[in-house]
């Protein structure tokens, strides 16, 4: 180990005792009260050293105050280098910094928000883009105009006319759907097909639960491409992935045929009694104070 070396590790000792110096910095940069008890001190170098303060400063707990102060050499005037406040080995500090695109996280976007692409994005790739079409003079394009020419010929004189090209590479990719600036890499569509499994895939516990897959249920929507091999799209309103995109092997409790309900029995029609006549009472039943009461026919008239 150097004389250097050695040296810069132990501390000069006036700068070690100018902690009086060191406080009155830290005070002047920050507020009276605000620095606390001197906690440590390091050596720098030769001839320099840094003071820790306590910082009582609300919001910055375990926080320190460094002042650092030298000396020239053989000089014994020490002098002041520069205060900071720098977090402590129990500081509470805010968390790492993280970059927008790495802390998006789905659902986070709000109408009228925009989220850019980056250029070189994996899940993209370039679309047709018209440079890659044959020359005119080429024997593909004479080909494709014949079969064009041919083609014409058949279709009704009333047919609007196309913004591209029939027979062109042009007309096949807009029909396909891939004339666009940029289209879905397999990397792009490998990990959709990840993220949807993880999220509606058979070893769900939805999934595992289901009396049935959604490979035959009713409610399933198939989809076009590659995709609808492994996927589809739920339009049952009350299962649990109404609008999502499932997997095939995906299931739930909604299942068209997991459990069919009976048609409730038809009431029988109201049967009439047309044999036996029905008493209906012309006019409703006298009442009075005075009984209705006829005398007796067998009783004996005259006087008692």
């Amino acid at each position: 180990m150097s004389a250097a070396t050695t040296r810069s590790r132990t501390p000069d000792r006036l700068c070690a005792e100018a902690v009086d110096l060191a406080r009155e910095a830290a005070e002047e940069a920050a507020a009276p009260g605000v620095v606390g008890e001197h906690v440590a001190l390091v050596s720098e170098g030769d001839r320099v050293v840094t003071h820790f303060f306590e910082c009582k400063e609300f919001g910055y707990r375990g926080w320190r105050w460094a002042v650092t102060v030298a000396r020239a050499s053989r000089a014994k005037l020490v002098t002041l280098d520069e205060t900071v406040l720098l977090p402590g080995p129990d500081a509470l500090q805010a968390p790492e910094w993280v970059p927008w695109s790495e802390r998006l996280r789905p659902g986070d976007m709000g109408p009228g928000d925009l989220l850019p692409t980056e250029a070189d994005d994996l899940r993209l790739e370039p679309g047709y883009s018209g440079e890659d079409a044959p020359p005119p003079n080429s024997v593909v394009s004479e080909e494709m105009a014949e079969r064009v020419d041919a083609e014409d010929a058949e279709l009704s004189d009333l047919e609007a006319p196309a913004a591209t090209a029939r027979g062109s590479i042009a007309a096949v990719a807009e029909e396909l759907g891939m004339r666009r600036a940029r289209v879905l890499s397999r990397y792009g569509l490998h990990t959709a097909a990840d993220r949807w499994e993880e999220s509606f895939g058979g070893k769900t516990a939805m999934a595992q639960a289901a009396p049935a897959s959604c490979v035959s249920c009713a409610f399933l929507v198939p989809v076009a491409g590659s995709l609808s091999q492994a996927f589809g799209i739920c339009a049952n309103e009350f299962g649990p992935a109404d609008g999502r995109v499932v997997a095939l092997d995906y299931g739930c409790g909604g299942h068209s045929e997991a459990a069919v309900m009976p048609k409730p029995p038809r009431p029988a029609p109201p049967v009439l009694d047309t044999v036996a006549p029905d008493v209906l009472a012309l006019r409703p039943p006298r009442e009075g104070s005075v009984p209705d009461t006829a005398p007796d026919a067998t009783e004996d008239l005259g006087h008692s």
